[in-house]
């Protein structure tokens, strides 16, 4: 049976599958230098947040991503008291981070300022972080201003997928600028797709992250009802000796 124009739907082509929402009204639509931005209001899931025909978040879901991109990683961490989010311009992997109250910067660095601000509209209880005197939200190229920094504890690329702008966030050179910005015991965090239809990309994600120098990398696996597959993960490297199984054990 095939759909109205009263639902949203994503079709992935590589898992030969699509997602759909039932939408009660579509709140905003905008292009933007780097991307089409829509937003609709959704019968069960909330408001929903689709990037050039992707979906990116709703309401009813986004805390497991944004929960997933950044405790494993501050509950590992010896000390994260510096904090850098490339991408995330909606502002919820922020609001996970400064929950960890040893956090004292937390920069938030996305390309597109248009994100963020359409997120303190339709998405404010993400956004209301921003006013902590902790966040600092710089919307620059993550890509050029990783490259200026150091002593960075946690660095979490909290990206769209592997096309268009975000393809660079995936590269070797990338990775190999963030282990210049981290501290010796630092770590960085990449959202990774799903097992089921992007091996070709996580793996060589690993390969990457090991050549430019990390010495252990893990992917933890998470539900997510609104990806393709309702299967993602993310993927964890680190610079120094830090146990990356240690948060699958405490679970």
């Amino acid at each position: 049976m095939s759909l109205d124009t009263s639902w949203f739907s994503e079709i992935c082509v590589e898992a030969g599958s699509a997602f759909s929402l039932k939408i009660t009204e579509k709140l905003h639509h905008e292009t933007t230098p780097y991307q089409t931005i829509d937003i609709y209001a959704t019968e069960k899931y909330g408001n929903l947040m689709v990037l050039d025909g992707f979906v990116m978040l709703t309401d009813r879901d986004n805390a497991i991503y944004h929960e997933m991109m950044s405790h494993p990683a501050l509950f590992t961490h010896p000390n994260p008291k510096r904090v850098a989010i490339i991408g995330g311009g909606d502002c919820g992997t922020l609001k996970e981070v400064l929950k960890h109250e040893q956090v004292e910067h937390a920069y938030l660095i996305e390309i597109d300022e248009r994100v963020t601000e359409v997120s303190k509209q339709y998405f404010p209880s993400l956004t209301e972080v921003c006013s902590d005197p902790r966040a600092h939200v710089c919307h620059e190229d993550g890509v050029k201003w990783i490259k200026d920094e150091k002593n960075l504890d946690i660095i979490l690329i909290d990206s769209t997928d592997p096309i268009g702008a975000a393809a660079s966030l995936f590269s070797q050179d990338f990775y190999q600028d963030c282990f210049t910005a981290l501290s010796e015991t630092g770590i960085i965090v990449h959202q990774s797709e799903s097992p089921l239809i992007h091996k070709d990309i996580i793996l060589p994600m690993h390969r990457s992250m090991i050549a430019a120098g990390y010495r252990s990398t893990q992917t933890l696996h998470f539900f997510q009802s609104c990806y393709p597959s309702g299967w993602w993960t993310c993927t964890l490297a680190a610079k120094g000796d830090l146990d990356l199984t240690q948060f699958n054990r405490q679970q």
